[in-house]
């Protein structure tokens, strides 16, 4: 069985302190169900919030420095069907060596459907 996604997004806001994105609730992240897929959404909120700690580095493969996740910890909360997420990365704590970032991630209406902690 062959199996396809797309996942796509674009930063809407970056500064040192903050990264905001946003992702349309497109086919090609959603389950059998017609709801997006939970590993899209966490997919998502994550590059958000590597683009936070990246600061302004770009990232390239074969990079040195790249920040790998050592935890995360996540709550899905709700999900739809259509529309688009956003999601808004903010350090809890920025560590030399291993940083703290808080990621929720809204639908419609500033619904809340996850939210995420990982360093």
């Amino acid at each position: 069985m062959k199996v396809k996604g797309n996942i796509e997004f674009t930063i809407k806001e970056h500064s040192e302190s903050i990264v905001i994105s946003e992702m349309p609730v497109s086919a090609g992240i959603k389950n059998p169900f017609g709801t997006a897929h939970a590993g899209a959404i966490l997919w998502f909120a994550d590059v958000t919030a590597t683009v936070l700690v990246m600061g302004g580095v770009e990232a390239k493969e074969g990079m040195q420095g790249f920040p790998l996740a050592i935890n995360l910890n996540a709550n899905l909360v709700s999900n739809q069907t259509s529309g688009e997420f956003v999601a808004k990365s903010e350090f809890v704590k920025r560590g030399k060596t291993v940083s703290v970032v808080r990621t929720t991630v809204t639908g419609a209406g500033d619904k809340l459907i996850a939210d995420l902690t990982g360093s």
